[in-house]
C-alpha cells in the first residue's frame, strides 16, 4: 500500500528529545525512524473538538503528528465534560479550540496546533482542507457530514469518519481514490428530526472515546501506509454487548460525488438536509418579529415562550401542560406536568381526551420532541395546541435558575 506522506518532500529530522519521547514507536520495525518522521511531517484536520475530536486529537498529538488543525466555533460547557476529555473544569466558558490547544500543548510541546474558530461552511471548507493531508470528521450532524465528504472528494483528501449515538457507533475511511465516500453509504439524508441528536437521545460518555481512538488509529495507519485501513468497510460498534461487526462497502459508480463527479462545487447542505435556516433581517423586521413573537407559528403549531407560560400559570388560567419526555428524564427536572412520552402519544390519546378543546401546552427538554407531539395532537383533533419554545432548558435559563439543566 502506498504511503500517504509523500517522500518527495524531505522528511523532518527528530531531535534527541523526540527520539526519547517516541522510543516505543521507534523500536517497532513497522514504524521506525522513517515512520516517526512521517508522523511529524503530517498535517491532520480534526473537524470538531467534541466527544470524538477530543480523544482523536489527543492521541494524534501523543503519537507525534506534527500539525493538528482544529475547527470548532463552540465554547466549553460543563455538560461537555462527561465525554469531551480534551476540555476541563478550568476551561469552561473558553473557546473550544483554545481549550483543546491548551491540553494538546500540555501533552506534547512539539505539536503545531492550527486553530480555526469558525463554523465549517461551503464557503470556507475547500480553502481550509487544502492545507491538510487527511481530514477526520468528528461532527454530530448530517449537513456537516455531507459537507466534509464532498469537500474531501473535491480536494482528494481521505476522510477518517466516525459517528456515535447512545451506546453505538460506526467508523470508516471515506473519499480515498479506490474506496467509497459517505454518499455511497448514505445517498440521501434522513428526514429532519427523524434521528435524534446526542443532546436529545444521549450518549454513553465512554463511547466517543472508543470511536475517537479508532479514528486516530485509522489516521495513523494512513500516514504510515500501514495495515489495512477501513476503506470499503464500515465498522459497527455496540458498546453494551462489546460487539464489533464489519460490513463491506462498495463504491457506487452512480454516486454524484465520487462516481459520476456531478458535484463539482459545494452546495447548500442545510437545504440538502431539509434544515430551515433563519432569515437574516434588518432592524425594522427584527422589531416587527419581536412585536409578533407571541404569534410565532412553526408548521402550523403556535409557539409559546416560557415567560408566557409562567404568566398563565401564575394567573391560574385554564390550561393543560403536557410533558412528552422519557420517564427517566422526569426525576432530573420537571414542571409537575403529566408525562406521556412522545413515542406513545398516539396510543394514549384517551388519557387526555378531556382536554381536546382546552389550551394544551406541550413541552420537552428543548422544544423539538414537543413540536412533534403537538403536531400529533393537532392531527388527532386537539383544537388549541401550543409548543413550549426552548422547553425545560429555557425554563431553567429564564424562569427558575435553581432548576438543573441536562
Amino acid at each position: 500500500m502506498p504511503t500517504a506522506i509523500e517522500e518527495a518532500v524531505q522528511l523532518p529530522k527528530l531531535s534527541n528529545e523526540e527520539i526519547a519521547r517516541y522510543s516505543r514507536h521507534l523500536i517497532l520495525p513497522e514504524v521506525g525512524m522513517e515512520g516517526q518522521q512521517k508522523l511529524k511531517a503530517a498535517k491532520i484536520l480534526c473537524v470538531g473538538t467534541g466527544g470524538l475530536g477530543a480523544p482523536l486529537a489527543l492521541y494524534l498529538a501523543a503519537a507525534g503528528v506534527g500539525t493538528i488543525g482544529l475547527i470548532d466555533f463552540d465554547v466549553v460547557d460543563e455538560s461537555n465534560l462527561q465525554r469531551q476529555i480534551i476540555h476541563s473544569q478550568s476551561t469552561v466558558g473558553m473557546l473550544k479550540v483554545d481549550s483543546a490547544e491548551q491540553m494538546l500543548k500540555g501533552l506534547n510541546k512539539n505539536v503545531n496546533v492550527i486553530k480555526h474558530n469558525t463554523m465549517l461552511t461551503s464557503a470556507n471548507a475547500l480553502e481550509i482542507f487544502k492545507d491538510y493531508d487527511f481530514i477526520a470528521d468528528g461532527t454530530d450532524n448530517f449537513q456537516t457530514r455531507y459537507l466534509v465528504n464532498d469537500a474531501c472528494v473535491l480536494t482528494g483528501k481521505p476522510n477518517a469518519y466516525a459517528s456515535i449515538f447512545r451506546f453505538e457507533g460506526q467508523a470508516s475511511v471515506f473519499a480515498t481514490e479506490e474506496g467509497p465516500c459517505y454518499r455511497c453509504l448514505y445517498p440521501e439524508p434522513p428526514p429532519p428530526g427523524l434521528v435524534p441528536s446526542c443532546a436529545e437521545g444521549g450518549v454513553l460518555g465512554i463511547l466517543p472515546g472508543l470511536l475517537g481512538v479508532i479514528q486516530a488509529t485509522e489516521v495513523i495507519k494512513l500516514i504510515l501506509g500501514l495495515g489495512d485501513p477501513l476503506v470499503g468497510r464500515l465498522l459497527l460498534v455496540d458498546a453494551l454487548g462489546m460487539n464489533f461487526r464489519t460490513l463491506k462497502l462498495r463504491k457506487n459508480p452512480n454516486c454524484p460525488a465520487c462516481g459520476t463527479h456531478e458535484i463539482k462545487e459545494l452546495i447548500d447542505y442545510d437545504q440538502f438536509c431539509g434544515i430551515e435556516k433563519p432569515t437574516s433581517v434588518g432592524p425594522l423586521e427584527a422589531a416587527r418579529d419581536k412585536a409578533v413573537a407571541d404569534a410565532a407559528i412553526v408548521d402550523g403549531i403556535p409557539q409559546i415562550t416560557v415567560e408566557q407560560l409562567k404568566k398563565k400559570l401564575d394567573a391560574k388560567e385554564n390550561i393543560f401542560v403536557l410533558d412528552v419526555r422519557e420517564p427517566h428524564e422526569y426525576p432530573i427536572a420537571n414542571l409537575g406536568a403529566p408525562l406521556i412520552p412522545v413515542g406513545t402519544i398516539e396510543s394514549r390519546l384517551g388519557e387526555i381526551a378531556e382536554h381536546k378543546n382546552d389550551e394544551v401546552i406541550v413541552h420537552c427538554r428543548s422544544g423539538a420532541r414537543s413540536q412533534k407531539a403537538a403536531l400529533a395532537l393537532k392531527a388527532a383533533g386537539f383544537t388549541n395546541v401550543h409548543n413550549l419554545s426552548g422547553g425545560i432548558l429555557a425554563w431553567a435559563d429564564k424562569i427558575d435558575p435553581s432548576m438543573p439543566k441536562y
